[in-house]
């Protein structure tokens, strides 16, 4: 079942100070009560899951510091980053993959070590460090890649014990851990090595800090991606580590793909923003977080009466890429849920895909994105500047799981807390720069899914760099080559896809296999992200002791077709073995993974039926010989008996010409 990734909790322990808005996935089960005042209460995405969860306000603080005296320090840190831009430095493009609500998370993929070891991270811009599986963990989950072995990178060196990191017991190592509010946790130590940035990049690999996992705990231990890429503001943030080396300025950039897209695009550095793009103030002395100056919300051009002051309670109102939706203080939740239903009279109010929750949902808008402008109001965000930036319905609305054309609201109350808190969805299409060194974030409505081409951005990789800046450099070490990012596995040109054909060869034989087919389509919706009535199974057949299965996956409900992001996503799990099926299911392998164009509208509707068809010939082909055997038996002897008995008709009925025929008498009416 997918998950969504929401906000975490409590953050201690590593090198210097660090803080984090949250953290990890939440499980199914339910969380026990907090008795704390500040704790807020959020949903996830995901219906018919457990939607709750719990974020907890962190604050900074220095060893033996107050909170106060901890954020005048980290504004004193933060001020020291205001230096003058280099517009000649370098900066990293890089691939977002997932989809924020059917995974909960975007993800990048990071290469560690020499050679480079791969890991598929989830970007948080809540979030202050990196970290990853080590080969030495002993309680950790099975992820999609393998863990980093450090003993097979001759680049990578510990961080040894020092004043400012939690050293291990021995007083050797620098060790980090991080404690989740539903109990999951991180914890292990910290290493250095050359990080690299994938082929797009501009940025030749760089030396970093990072943790190196040893034990994991709860839905760290069970999601599927390796680990977490920390965007946030300290000093073991990946962003902060390249602006003190000065190989980038301190900017960074994502861009989330639409509804039904996902993907999308991240940037390390600065880039000359669009001409068009609003921007509004982030103060770092007012909140740890990444915040915003919100002071007016508009639903159809119509301003919510609110008095401004109440975007900026407590932690004012945060941006955070990890969060999936957007959550008001209570009376601009009221206000704007009141604005949105009257613009919205026409439409049948339905109720939401969890009988759980009281979501707020309506039928009859169609399943195409690109017409809900046309049933849904324009929503405007007015920054303190007078800049506002306009919502599309897919920054406020999640589409209905069970009802088509159904979508939901996807702005919640936040609690009695007046933390205005705004997720993803909220930036979906959405080019995003956190323009840490001049203290705002730009907003630029795009599509994501050819972000490089709108930005005139070159995709051409850059020349493999020869050495590395020997600055904060450990030993002299070598450089490691930068990776290339994951093959193209759709065309180009070819932005639609109909359908999605793979063969899947599984260690178990055809009649242990047979009775469980309806179990395997299941398991492979699931892992691949998609509907169960997206996956068919074309045929089976016995391959020795093996079986050989044809796949296809065809797109959701009314659609004509899978976007390209979508497809490339699902043919790279394949490719990568991120698909993870029960130990029952043997050993498996997939190939002959291909595309095909949409089809026509009926033979849309047609494929999936036919396919079904043909593969349920093939299970049943020897029973329905037989009874055709026996049907035509059945016949053959009916038939026969049918002749004869009309002979001996003929030959009772016929009469002489002149024979004499008793009348017949006439019976009264």
């Amino acid at each position: 079942m997918a998950r969504a990734r929401l906000t975490t909790t409590v953050v201690f322990l590593s090198f210097i100070t660090v803080f984090d808005l949250h953290g990890v996935v939440l499980s199914s089960g339910g969380l026990g009560a907090v008795n704390d005042p500040d704790t807020f209460v959020f949903r996830s995405p995901v219906a018919g899951s457990n939607r709750h969860t719990m974020f907890i306000p962190l604050y900074i603080s220095a060893p033996n510091s107050s909170t106060t005296a901890g954020l005048s320090a980290a504004a004193g840190k933060f001020s020291r980053r205001l230096q003058k831009s280099d517009t000649h430095r370098s900066n990293a493009r890089m691939a977002l993959h997932d989809d924020l609500l059917r995974n909960g998370y975007y993800t990048t993929r990071l290469w560690i070590g020499t050679p480079p070891q791969k890991f598929a991270l989830i970007v948080d811009t809540g979030s202050t460090v990196t970290y990853v599986p080590c080969s030495t963990c002993e309680q950790c989950g099975k992820h999609q890649d393998p863990k980093f072995q450090p003993d097979l990178s001759s680049t990578y060196q510990p961080v040894k014990c020092n004043i400012d990191c939690t050293c291990d017991s021995d007083r050797v190592q620098c060790v980090y851990e991080r404690q989740y509010a539903e109990m999951s946790s991180s914890s292990g130590v910290l290493g250095e090595d050359i990080m690299s940035f994938g082929k797009q990049s501009e940025l030749e690999p760089q030396r970093a800090v990072f943790g190196c996992e040893n034990v994991e705990t709860g839905d760290l231990y069970s999601q599927h991606a390796d680990g977490i890429m920390g965007l946030g503001r300290g000093d073991l943030s990946v962003v902060d580590q390249l602006v003190d080396r000065g190989v980038i300025s301190d900017s960074f950039s994502l861009c989330y793909g639409g509804m039904d897209v996902g993907g999308g695009a991240m940037v390390l550095g600065g880039i000359s923003p669009p001409a068009d793009m609003v921007f509004s103030k982030s103060d770092p002395v007012r909140s740890p977080y990444y915040n915003i100056e919100l002071k007016e919300i508009h639903v159809a051009g119509k301003p919510l009466h609110l008095d401004p002051t109440v975007f900026d309670g407590k932690h004012g109102s945060v941006l955070d890429s990890g969060t999936t939706y957007a959550y008001l203080p209570e009376a601009a939740f009221a206000a704007f849920k009141d604005a949105i239903m009257k613009e919205l009279h026409s439409f049948k109010q339905i109720r939401g895909p969890d009988p759980s929750y009281h979501d707020i949902c309506f039928s009859g808008a169609g399943s195409e994105v690109s017409e809900l402008s046309k049933a849904f109001p324009v929503v405007d965000m007015v920054f303190g500047n007078g800049q506002k930036l306009s919502l599309s319905p897919e920054n406020y609305l999640f589409r209905h799981s069970k009802v088509h054309g159904a979508y939901c609201l996807g702005v919640f109350q936040n609690g009695k807390d007046p933390t205005t808190l705004l997720g993803g969805i909220i930036v979906r299409n959405t080019f995003v720069t956190y323009d840490r060194e001049h203290e705002k974030i730009g907003f630029w409505k795009t599509n994501c899914s050819d972000l490089w081409k709108r930005l005139n951005f070159s995709t051409a990789p850059p020349p493999v760099p020869s050495a590395l800046d020997g600055t904060n450099s450990t030993a002299g070490m070598t450089p490691s080559v930068a990776p290339s990012e994951p093959p193209q596995y759709v065309p180009q040109g070819e932005l639609k896809v109909g359908l999605i054909k793979f063969y899947m060869s599984a260690g178990v034989e055809y009649s242990n296999l047979k009775p469980r087919i309806t179990e395997l389509v299941e398991f492979m919706a699931q892992e691949l992200g998609v509907n169960v009535s997206q996956v068919h199974m074309l045929n089976l057949t016995s391959k020795g002791n093996d079986s050989l299965i044809g796949w296809a996956i065809y797109p959701a409900g009314s659609d004509d077709y899978i976007s390209r992001t979508t497809a490339m996503e699902i043919i790279a799990k394949l490719a990568e073995h991120r698909v993870h099926l029960p130990e029952t299911f043997g050993s498996f392998q997939f190939s002959k993974w291909s595309t095909e164009p949409p089809p026509k509208r009926l033979s849309m509707y047609i494929a999936p039926f036919a396919s079904t068809c043909r593969t349920w010939w093939q299970q049943q082909y020897l029973s329905i010989i037989v009874a055709i055997i026996a049907l035509l038996l059945v016949l053959s002897a009916s038939g026969t008996w049918f002749i004869w008995r009309r002979r001996q008709q003929s030959v009772v009925a016929y009469k002489p010409v002149d024979a004499v025929i008793p009348e017949q008498e006439l019976q009264p009416l």
